[in-house]
């Protein structure tokens, strides 16, 4: 800690180069890679039409509702990274304010978080693929065969590229998320003007104050809605995770978090608003509950918006482009953190060394890159055909579960890290103790209405289901199933590593006064 005469007391983490290409990212860029793994157009494509279901005409006030708590968790990751800008972010944070036990489950939540939403990633992107060229019985058809192939190709190919480089990631984001935000203010754009000239479908419906009623279903569904907004909100911590290759990495991953979530903010409500609007939420022809798309409601929407001829066929076609970029982007971003988590993780010994190994070249680390690419493919695979595909979506569902987790340790683990100079200042007192509380209570809150809610089959909140074939031989939701498991495979894990490297659970590797070490370059 360190004290200037006259000014409240900073506290800062002593900080030693990781092996990784420090300075590669300015806060242009850190912004970008905070919003592109969002992936605005692949989140609302996926879960647009749940939403609806949910929540109905409240969607786009519960967008903005759902915004509050990232926002509230944002400024613990910002406050936490002035101290400690270490890649490992909650793992690393979470083990110096609570221990290495409770810091262990946090890296475990981002790693199971990220592996289990690479499937969806794949399977959109290998979809979208086979739309943009007009193979759409194909493209209709998630569990395809082919469209498996280009969704494991497609996983490969961006474990590639983070594999080259954080510079080549950022140029290529940069790029496809121009692409993203451009056309989905040009689809709200086309859309809410149509339904103000009158040249809309029938199912169109005029904006009204009653959208603004966040409980027109009732709470549950209102925390249900929350727990889906709080989905496509998830992502813009990356921005955190790349601190160690950004410049000024005190204070620019923190700026760029906050950041993302205003530009998701503004994206969200905006498109959400406009594709109510035009498509309505019934569930026939475009509406955005109908069954028949409501998985992908925006290759539909853009073709009923665009038209289907001359610039309305080629707006539709970019519509579908930026769908596929977006999946490309997140695929891309979800690699990176997870890749830089483990990276830490085992530069501190909670897990096996391999894992700490940088490529001398590139600087950046290899096993952890390739073995996120390795086990992502490896449960894509059988997610595709269990169940008719439908294991997919309850890991989407199930991930709500770790994202409440993990953002909300993080928000508690900055008012305990800072809770002897809380009182200091006004402004440390809320910034670093009661707004990121607050985010994590609500984040709990949802998270625990999530469990319950993913756990009771009667809630629907699952597509597949588990029957216990052992006494009380309860049916329990798909979703808390791979959830379940997801932390099971953790604590055992957890437990073999206690045994066989223990320095770490020791607290011999990482404290609070640790200094972050330098992994091995090969």
């Amino acid at each position: 800690m360190s004290t200037a005469e006259g000014t409240p007391p900073v506290i800062v983490e002593e900080q030693v180069d990781k092996g990784l290409k420090s300075g590669a990212l300015g806060l242009v860029s850190s912004v970008v890679m905070g919003v592109a793994s969002t992936a605005p157009a692949y989140s609302l494509a996926a879960t647009l039409g749940l939403i609806v279901v949910v929540i109905g005409l409240g969607a786009p006030i519960v967008a903005l509702l759902a915004f509050i708590p990232m926002l509230l968790t944002s400024i613990g990751y910002s406050e936490m990274n002035k101290a400690d800008p270490d890649c490992g972010t909650t793992f690393t944070w979470a083990t110096r304010a609570f221990g290495p036990k409770i810091g262990w489950a946090g890296g475990w939540g981002i790693v199971a978080a990220d592996i289990l939403v690479m499937a969806s990633l794949a399977q959109i992107a290998g979809q979208y693929v086979f739309q943009l060229f007009g193979a759409h019985g194909i493209g209709g058809d998630p569990t395809s065969g082919w469209v498996l192939l280009v969704g494991v190709a497609w996983i490969i190919a961006m474990s590639y590229i983070c594999y080259r480089g954080i510079e080549v990631s950022a140029a290529l984001q940069r790029f496809l998320l121009s692409i993203e935000v451009v056309m989905l203010l040009l689809l709200s754009v086309v859309a809410l003007v149509r339904v103000g000239i009158g040249h809309h479908p029938s199912l169109s419906i005029t904006p009204s104050l009653t959208w603004f009623n966040p409980f027109q279903k009732g709470f549950s569904a209102f925390v249900s809605g929350l727990i889906l907004m709080l989905f496509i909100y998830w992502g813009w911590d990356t921005a955190v995770s790349v601190n160690e290759e950004t410049a000024d990495k005190e204070k620019t991953p923190g700026r760029a978090a906050i950041i993302s979530t205003f530009i998701l903010l503004i994206t969200y409500v905006l498109t959400i608003f406009a594709a109510q609007s035009f498509a309505g939420v019934g569930d026939k022809g475009v509406g955005l509950a109908n069954p028949a798309h409501v998985f992908d409601v925006l290759s539909v929407l853009g073709s009923s918006v665009f038209g289907t001829s001359g610039l309305g066929r080629v707006l539709a076609q970019l519509l579908i482009l930026m769908v596929l970029s977006s999946a490309a982007a997140s695929t891309q971003t979800t690699i990176l953190p997870t890749a830089r988590t483990t990276l830490s993780m085992a530069v501190y010994g909670a897990l096996p060394k391999a894992f700490a190994r940088m490529h001398p070249r590139y600087l950046t680390p290899t096993v952890s890159t390739i073995v996120m690419g390795a086990i992502s493919i490896a449960l894509y695979i059988p997610f595709n055909y269990l169940s008719g595909g439908n294991m997919i979506l309850d890991a989407v569902t199930g991930i709500g579960l770790y994202i409440a987790f993990y953002y909300g340790l993080t928000a508690f683990a900055c008012a305990w890290y800072y809770r002897k100079t809380l009182t200091s200042s006004a402004r440390n007192l809320w910034m670093q103790g009661i707004l990121p509380v607050l985010g994590g209570l609500i984040m709990y809150a949802a998270g625990g209405w999530s469990l319950w809610a993913d756990w009771d089959v009667a809630t629907e909140n699952s597509y597949t289901t588990w029957l216990m074939p052992f006494w009380p031989h309860w049916y329990i939701g798909g979703a808390f199933t791979i959830a379940f498991v997801s932390a099971l495979v953790g604590l055992v894990a957890a437990v073999w590593l206690r045994i066989v490297k223990p320095a770490y659970f020791r607290k011999q590797t990482l404290t609070r006064a640790t200094p972050t070490l330098v992994p091995d370059e090969s």
